[in-house]
């Protein structure tokens, strides 16, 4: 009777834990961002310039493009490799984010998505990747 018991207990241990990584995983690719409060206020620092843009333009091609594309419509050439799909920057959803909450994105990355403060090490570098990104709004 113990035997059962452990088993059952064993198996019923297995199935919540198969089952709370699954939620966890189904959480990450349907776009959850748990953003710690303080990036939904945290100001941008870089002020919009034609300098600025054109520097996050630049770190956007060299790092964001081949899976966001050109555009930032979510169809670079990685993303159809991607069993994710990539975020479209041109969306009022994506534009309504504030600075500080892009920021932490492109900062701290999520499931497939790299964390870009490893690859653009300074910050005003993620700061312009923001600006570029207000660029692509659905006009």
């Amino acid at each position: 009777m113990k035997t059962v018991r452990i088993k059952l207990i064993a198996v019923s241990l297995g199935m919540f834990l198969i089952y709370s990584f699954s939620s966890m995983s189904q959480a990450q690719t349907a776009g959850v961002w748990n953003i710690p409060a303080k990036f939904k206020t945290t100001k941008n620092p870089v002020a919009v310039s034609k300098e600025s843009v054109a520097d996050g333009k630049d770190l956007y091609g060299k790092h964001c493009k081949s899976c966001h594309g050109a555009k930032g419509l979510g169809d670079g050439a990685k993303a159809a490799t991607l069993d994710v799909s990539c975020s479209d920057f041109s969306t009022k959803k994506f534009q309504a984010l504030t600075d500080g909450e892009i920021f932490f994105q492109i900062s701290e990355g999520k499931g497939k998505m790299p964390a870009f403060k490893k690859n653009v090490p300074e910050d005003n570098g993620r700061w312009a990747i923001v600006n570029y990104l207000r660029t692509l709004a659905v006009k």
